[in-house]
């Protein structure tokens, strides 16, 4: 008990969908490494890593995408929620994939909705903190009715030559919580609107977050999801898809006015199954019939942040990179830090609270220690889009 094991006989098989993936073999013990994931590999030499960064929970992606915006996966509320949840919602707290209540775009069997949290675009808007998520897909094929919902039809092909939607709604973490939430996908009012509060409520399209940029708008703070072929998840999207994604946005970035003063901070919602063997500190004990980590029905020993159970954490290791001129250079932080240190950063580098209600951002590690704003500015690194490889460094 208590040690990062047992992940093959635990662990599902992924789909087709690209060459080194899937194809119904259960792949928890493989690894890619510089050769595969090239971008990875040189954004880590000449930027910031940490090898001691978790996922704020065990669980999969939506645990991850809430934890990311709010530390906090409890506070279902019941009245919003429909269909079977078994496995998904747990005493109150989600530990499943549910799709977002507020969300034309989810399944019509299977969602849910956290009402009673706040999350980090409440706190960015009561400080008049401009913000966004942009993610593929959201753009709807088919807009809403008076009667009929929005559809979210577009699909891609991946380099595999597998087909898939474009938008995954679980992935959309600001759906779930009616002030944050745009259900029917209605697009900005108007370019310059972009990180404000209209009919968007900042939810958008990648397409937007590309208008706002080029018309010289971008928000202070933008989240950025890939459509799913590019998303890196095993069974649709492969290391080369989310490489090219990260390559085109951030040499586009880089060779732009607002390189000069951007972090960009790289991480994941969770690792897909992926075997590490680095055992996390239980930062937060659990004790419902879906734990297993201290025993059975046991995560840890003592009381819960808030008393809320179902969230045993930290989770699995996760990849995190830092890439801005501020970063340090062909740097490691060893130090402790979860996907809510994202928040942790947001709310110290705007003087924002924190969101409280038990949220993880209450002790989550700081990022800053990856930074160095006293030396010279970290260059700018441009890479192949396809290999990944260095193409100038200036």
């Amino acid at each position: 008990m208590g040690l990062m094991d047992k992940f093959p006989p635990n662990t599902g098989t992924g789909g087709p969908g690209c060459p080194d993936y899937g194809h119904g073999v259960n792949l928890t013990m493989g690894y890619y490494d510089g050769n595969t994931v090239t971008a990875m590999w040189n954004y880590a030499q000449y930027y910031s890593m940490s090898d001691n960064s978790f996922g704020t929970n065990f669980g999969p992606s939506t645990v991850g995408a809430l934890n990311l915006i709010s530390g906090q996966t409890g506070g279902v509320d019941a009245a919003h929620t429909t269909g079977d949840l078994t496995g998904t919602v747990l005493n109150g707290t989600d530990i499943g994939d549910a799709d977002p209540y507020y969300d034309d775009c989810s399944s019509s069997t299977n969602f849910g909705m956290l009402s009673t949290n706040k999350n980090i675009g409440d706190l960015m808007n009561a400080a008049s903190i401009t913000w966004g998520w942009f993610q593929g897909g959201f753009r709807p094929t088919t807009a809403a009715t008076s009667t009929t919902p929005a559809v979210c039809g577009a699909t891609s092909t991946n380099l595999g030559g597998a087909s898939s939607p474009d938008y995954s709604p679980h992935h959309e973490p600001f759906q779930y919580y009616a002030s944050t939430s745009n259900p029917h996908h209605l697009p900005p009012t108007s370019t310059a609107a972009i990180g404000t509060t209209d009919q968007a409520n900042h939810q958008y399209d990648l397409i937007d977050f590309w208008n706002a940029f080029d018309a010289g708008n971008l928000p202070a703070v933008s989240f950025l999801k890939a459509k799913k072929i590019q998303d890196g998840h095993a069974g649709y999207s492969s290391p080369l898809d989310e490489q090219q994604f990260i390559t085109e946005t951030l040499n586009r970035i880089m060779d732009s006015q607002y390189w000069s003063t951007t972090a960009v901070v790289i991480l994941y919602d969770d690792s897909d199954g992926w075997y590490d063997h680095q055992m996390p500190i239980v930062a937060n004990p659990s004790a419902t019939t879906a734990d297993t980590l201290s025993g059975p029905g046991l995560c840890g020993n003592g009381t819960p942040l808030a008393g809320i159970q179902g969230r045993c954490g930290y989770g699995p290791r996760l990849p995190l990179l830092v890439i801005s001129p501020f970063a340090r250079v062909n740097f490691v932080d060893h130090a402790t830090t979860d996907q809510s240190s994202v928040i942790h950063a947001i709310e110290y580098n705007w003087g924002l609270p924190i969101i409280g209600g038990g949220a993880f951002d209450v002790y989550s590690g700081s990022l800053f220690n990856m930074f160095n704003f006293n030396g010279p500015a970290a260059k700018r690194l441009y890479l192949d889009t396809t290999t990944g490889q260095v193409l100038a460094i200036k």
